[in-house]
């Protein structure tokens, strides 16, 4: 029997995402699904900025923008009537340190398009209606044999489960998932075509009454197609009705002035309630649940595929690494460890978002822009109290009107700078792109740290890259890449105050993760730090006597 390294079970974003990280790092990865054609669901509306970065950093971005629009302003009304229009997004602005400051409203299905096609340029396609039936825990858990219901087995190193809510592997697995689902707070969701010029296409119309309500946003990427949600028809007993198209036009002509003829198609049609639940653990042995297998909550702030995209972008490199020989097995524990409190955080957070919107929308002009807030990008979203942010060396305080220098387990801020070689603008996310980790020099004494990381880690996926100053001397080179920071910002953005160029600076050591969040900030003379982090995450050193610093000393 042929042994896959990691078999993935459900092909939406969640289950994509990884794919592609995992494909890209030369893994054997499969995908299964239990449709026996690809989903076309478009309740999701979108990645936010958090999102968008990992797109990018897979090489999809640009396509993703492409297909899809900008957040659209949204027009509220009462009775019938427009009472008051929201731009939630007005007072933002990209940064040198984000420069995504918002999502991208696109179709979920588009989106799972784009990332099949990324997919099937490493040769790995969605396996279509393949159910899942069985797992089952190999000798000595070295593997693990997955039954399918057409009656194969197959064996793989790891099991992903990122197949929904109703998922098989977290069933199979015997995980619990407890919450709460609430029965009253039911919203009927379709895609529908209105009548050509019926709406304004740059709005996303919501009419909030006594009665219920209706919201409409348009579908980027066609000329008549939105997003229907509403609140639904319900019987003599007050029960909720099943979403039909002819109960969306009465809904339409309830609440808009649109006849109800002007809603000319109705499908994927589906009754959405608000369920708040989370598995109790996210792995057992060598199975892993992300996405909604592992959480759902209140779809306010529309942050569902949202945080399972994030999810596979953490579990990625860390399969990775395991599967290269690399890491020990506790690197797969912190798995668990980083996300399961990012989900639970997930989940009152959008609890109260919804709470926020169900009174903002008692009141003429409230509307769904209560659900929005800075916490909704996704770029605050860190692991501070990971085993994977110890062992560093405190920041330095910031002076006055510096910000603070981002922590071990924070995000790692963008900045534009650049190429030290070919004068070619660049990112610092740029640098980041692709599966490894990056270490980055900051001032002179960064230099000899970097070539030693280089000569022992050089082919074992750590890169390295020395940012100089805007007037420091190049003359002390060192390997890797090089970007000169010209305007100041990585330097702000990492809380490293202005060098210079004669050494009286700080020079500081940065290591940044494969999924762009920070490890360790030491200094440049504590070479040691630098080396035990890389250890923890890359396994030996190809020469650890390169160390000078450290005396050839391993932990």
């Amino acid at each position: 029997m042929g042994m896959t390294d990691v078999l993935i079970v459900g092909a939406g974003p969640t289950g994509l995402v990884l794919a592609c990280d995992l494909a890209r790092r030369g893994a054997a990865v499969r995908i299964v699904d239990r449709s026996r054609v690809p989903p076309r669901t478009s309740r999701a509306k979108g990645p936010n900025a958090r999102s968008l970065e990992i797109l990018d950093d897979l090489g999809v971005a640009e396509e993703v923008l492409a297909a899809g629009s900008a957040p659209l302003p949204m027009l509220k009304y009462r009775d019938r009537l427009p009472v008051a229009e929201t731009d939630p997004w007005a007072d933002s602005a990209p940064s040198p340190d984000a420069p995504y400051d918002r999502g991208r409203l696109i179709a979920q299905w588009r989106l799972e398009e784009i990332l099949r096609d990324r997919l099937a340029g490493y040769g790995v396609r969605v396996e279509l209606g393949r159910e899942v039936t069985g797992l089952a825990e190999g000798p000595g858990g070295r593997h693990v044999d997955v039954a399918f219901a057409e009656g194969r087995t197959e064996r793989a190193r790891y099991v992903v489960g990122c197949d929904g809510a109703h998922s098989s592997v977290r069933k199979l697995l015997g995980i619990g998932f407890e919450g709460t689902t609430a029965e009253d707070q039911v919203m009927v969701c379709g895609d529908v075509d209105l009548a050509e010029g019926a709406l304004d296409r740059t709005r996303w119309h919501q009419w909030f009454d006594e009665g219920g309500a209706v919201m409409l946003c348009p579908i980027p990427g066609t000329r008549t197609g939105w997003w229907f949600q509403a609140g639904p028809e319900r019987d003599g007993r007050g029960r909720p009705l099943a979403p039909t198209a002819d109960g969306f036009r009465r809904l339409l002509a309830r609440h808009t002035a649109l006849p109800g003829p002007a809603l000319t198609r109705a499908e994927l049609l589906s009754t959405y309630r608000v369920n708040v639940r989370m598995a109790d653990r996210f792995r057992a042995g060598r199975a892993f649940l992300a996405g909604d297998a592992a959480h759902v909550h209140a779809v306010a702030g529309g942050l569902g595929m949202n945080t399972g995209i994030q999810d596979a972008f953490n579990l990625g490199w860390k399969l990775g690494l395991m599967l290269a020989g690399r890491a020990g097995p506790e690197l797969l524990d912190t798995y668990e460890e980083e996300r399961l409190p990012v989900a639970a955080r997930t989940l009152d957070l959008t609890s109260e978002r919804l709470r926020a919107t169900l009174e903002a929308i008692r009141r003429p002009g409230g509307g769904l822009d209560a659900a929005i807030t800075p916490d909704t990008t996704g770029l605050g979203v860190g692991y501070r109290w990971s085993s994977l942010a110890r062992g560093h060396a405190e920041a330095r305080t910031a002076r006055d009107g510096e910000r603070p220098a981002p922590r071990p387990g924070d995000r790692a801020p963008d900045a534009p700078c650049v190429d030290a070689v070919t004068g070619a603008r660049t990112r610092l996310h740029r640098v980041f792109a692709g599966p490894r980790t990056t270490v980055l020099g900051f001032g002179p004494g960064s230099a000899a740290v970097l070539r030693e990381v280089a000569a022992a880690y050089g082919d074992a996926g750590v890169r390295t890259c020395r940012v100089y100053a805007a007037h420091e001397d190049r003359a002390t080179s060192a390997p890797g890449e090089a970007v000169v920071d010209d305007e100041g910002h990585a330097a702000a953005a990492y809380g490293r105050g202005a060098s210079d160029g004669t050494g009286t600076g700080t020079s500081t050591v940065v290591v940044v993760r494969p999924d762009h969040h920070l490890g360790l900030s030491a200094p440049a003379a504590d070479a040691r730090s630098v080396h035990a982090y890389l250890h923890r995450l890359h396994g030996a050193a190809r020469s650890a006597e390169r160390f000078s610093g450290i005396g050839g000393r391993r932990r």
